[in-house]
């Protein structure tokens, strides 16, 4: 199955800055969002997903914007939705918090409930599953893991290990 590829280079390409929150272009760049999930399914992909990778409370935080959670997941999957024209699923994506939990920058029941507000807030739109992407962190990943599982939908989870240029 096709599946479609990178969201944070295809939204620069179209203006998003370096320091801009790509995940608050749902609500003011819905266009531009549309534009690359369309252009992934006009190249095949029956499976997109949508720009959600950083929609939870804690990441939003940075942008002033944890109180828009469920409107920027709304918007996510609806602008998806509309793209994929009946034509390819839409899987919602979530991603890393963007704070440590090993490092106690924030605790883990705070991580649980913004996964669990994130995921419900996908699930509610309409998402057909569930991405949990680039996870580092395996404790956080079960938490996301978790939440998504709770929706009641299909969840895929990937991680992501880097051992550093002296680690081969």
């Amino acid at each position: 199955v096709l599946t479609d590829g990178a969201w944070g280079t295809e939204l620069q390409a179209r203006g998003l800055h370096a320091g801009d929150c790509p995940d608050e272009w749902n609500l003011s760049h819905p266009g531009r969002v549309e534009e690359v999930a369309r252009a992934y399914v006009e190249a095949g992909s029956r499976i997109i997903l949508t720009n959600t990778f950083g929609a939870n409370r804690i990441s939003l935080a940075r942008y002033n914007l944890a109180g828009k959670v469920p409107e920027i997941n709304r918007a996510g999957v609806g602008i998806s939705r509309r793209a994929a024209g009946g034509l390819a699923r839409v899987f919602a994506s979530m991603g890393p918090c963007g704070k440590l939990l090993f490092a106690g920058e924030v605790a883990e029941d705070e991580v649980a409930l913004a996964f669990e507000e994130q995921a419900r807030a996908l699930a509610d739109a309409g998402a057909d599953a569930i991405v949990i992407e680039t996870m580092s962190d395996p404790t956080e990943a079960k938490l996301a893991v978790a939440a998504a599982i709770a929706t009641g939908l299909p969840v895929v989870a990937c991680m992501t290990f880097d051992s550093g240029r002296e680690h081969d």
